[in-house]
């Protein structure tokens, strides 16, 4: 590898940047994508392929921790769920100078603190993710925070795709929203003008 992948010479982290850092490392993709969900989509985001840099990485989780400071949250740990959540988790605690862990998933699907992680009630959390679009998998990080006795301050994201319908009861600081269409496969008009559609991780001429 080469010293790029270490040494940052980004000295400004605004959402113009963001995007087109994202797009460069090819970790936000505009075309016609099937999603996990089964879902149709404008819009893949894959934010995996742009914090596999740390010099990209470090640089964004520092624009995230002004965002926090300047409205005065004062975290005493982040936690990120598994998988998406981790690196800029760790990134974000770095930071904040506070220890960075995360939330993964039991044998029986359920979020859980695993590894000997623990917090103490009345702990102050910031919730870490790489890109939220439905609020799912951080409210229920929340869900297990509260019921340890934590306090959840917020959650901080790379990307904000919830459109505002994230269903979040506490502050969402991001450094981009990206508004992304979704379709049922049965109404998408990307379909109905025959534009091949791809699934996300696939070779782009791999189609269905």
């Amino acid at each position: 590898m080469t010293d790029q992948f270490y040494t940052s010479s980004i000295t400004a982290f605004d959402a113009a940047t963001l995007e087109h850092l994202l797009r460069q490392e090819d970790a936000l993709l505009s075309g016609h994508f099937r999603l996990s969900s089964g879902l149709h989509s404008d819009t893949y985001v894959q934010c995996a392929r742009f914090l596999r840099r740390p010099d990209l990485a470090g640089p964004a989780a520092a624009a995230l921790a002004v965002q926090l400071e300047a409205a005065g949250l004062k975290p005493d740990v982040v936690v990120g769920p598994a998988m998406g959540g981790v690196v800029i988790g760790y990134e974000l605690a770095r930071q904040l100078r506070v220890p960075g862990i995360f939330t993964e998933r039991d044998v029986d699907g359920q979020m859980t603190l695993r590894r000997g992680f623990t917090i103490e009630p009345g702990e102050k959390v910031v919730i870490a993710e790489d890109v939220v679009t439905t609020g799912k998998s951080t409210l229920e990080v929340a869900k297990v925070l509260r019921e340890i006795g934590a306090e959840v301050l917020a959650v901080a994201s790379l990307i904000d795709r919830t459109g505002g319908q994230g269903g979040l009861d506490f502050p969402h600081f991001a450094l981009l929203k990206v508004q992304a269409a979704t379709y049922a496969p049965e109404a998408c008009p990307l379909c109905a003008a025959g534009v091949p559609v791809v699934k996300p991780g696939s070779r782009p001429e791999k189609a269905f």
